[in-house]
């Protein structure tokens, strides 16, 4: 698992080098190893695997160039500019509206149209919202009440309820949006999907909130996390291709690689607060991953899977 030290100076180094082509330098795998204390190995890998897509660089007898007529000309540094580009791709899938008014705004940042960083995100369209979101953003910040209507099912049946909401996040989860809020009633905290809220105003009754409160949100896998439960441990065993790329994009800030083999399997252990925060990932991985403990989310998983079986048997 990498730790935020790890990218900032994967950062740095690609910042440096980017600029040092810009400027016009031949630059060598091998004195660039040196330079950054890094093996060759990880200075062609920034090449090949992150810069070459990115820009118009090549090799020439071992030197790495950028093209001829080529030139990163901005108001930002080098290094702004990589984080205005991806900002600029994640906004795509948010929206038509959205990602209109947000490329109009970074556009007057960046000084250009072109953006060769590519994003492929599945979020719902909050396009509709943007006068609610700034609504909910204002009384975050302020911490006020607000109440809303909120259209749920139930019962098979479409119902809507006037609701008094002590609003703290708007979070995406899996690609859809979600207004994190206590319930001012019993003071539980629940999620609201964002687009079911409408009717939106801001009361003049304020809230107080600690920093204790928001850590079952920033712990969380998915929005099935439960703020008032202990969190609890589980095992799980990957296989090489699970291992591959779960340690590159871990599941929660909580995993841990408790065992590796020579096969690239690992035992890797996270914490959760609810059953479904990890069965509907342990689903999607099958059969690369399984459950060694708790018992009892193995058997809920199991009890599904021969399910799923049973009715699709010919």
């Amino acid at each position: 698992m990498a730790y935020k030290h790890d990218y900032d100076k994967t950062l740095t180094r690609l910042n440096t080098i980017i600029a040092r082509l810009n400027n016009g330098e031949a630059l060598s795998v091998g004195e660039l190893a040196d330079e950054f204390n890094v093996s060759t190995r990880t200075i062609q890998r920034d090449f090949n695997e992150r810069l070459v897509n990115l820009y118009p660089i090549y090799q020439d007898k071992k030197l790495w160039k950028m093209q001829d007529g080529y030139k990163i000309e901005k108001s930002t540094s080098i290094e702004d500019t990589i984080v205005l580009d991806i900002l600029e791709k994640l906004t795509d899938s948010l929206g038509s509206k959205f990602s209109i008014k947000a490329k109009h705004l970074l556009s007057k940042i960046k000084n250009e149209s072109f953006n060769p960083i590519y994003a492929k995100l599945n979020m719902e369209d909050i396009s509709s919202k943007i006068s609610d979101i700034a609504l909910l953003e204002d009384a975050i910040k302020d911490k006020r009440e607000i109440t809303c209507i909120y259209k749920f099912i139930k019962d098979k049946k479409e119902c809507k309820k006037k609701f008094e909401l002590k609003p703290l996040k708007i979070a995406n989860f899996e690609g859809f949006w979600y207004l994190i809020a206590f319930d001012a009633r019993n003071d539980k905290l629940k999620k609201y999907h964002l687009k079911s809220i409408s009717s939106i105003k801001i009361e003049t009754k304020k809230f107080k909130t600690t920093k204790k409160i928001e850590e079952p949100l920033e712990d969380s896998v998915n929005i099935w996390f439960e703020s008032n439960v202990e969190p609890f441990e589980v095992i799980l065993w990957l296989d090489d291709l699970a291992a591959k790329i779960l340690k590159r994009k871990p599941i929660s800030k909580s995993q841990r690689i408790i065992q590796e083999y020579e096969d690239g399997s690992c035992d890797i252990a996270l914490k959760i607060t609810h059953k479904n925060e990890i069965t509907s990932i342990v689903k999607y991985w099958i059969p690369h991953i399984n459950i060694i403990e708790p018992k009892f989310i193995r058997d809920s998983v199991m009890k599904d899977v021969k399910k799923y079986i049973e009715q699709n048997q010919i």
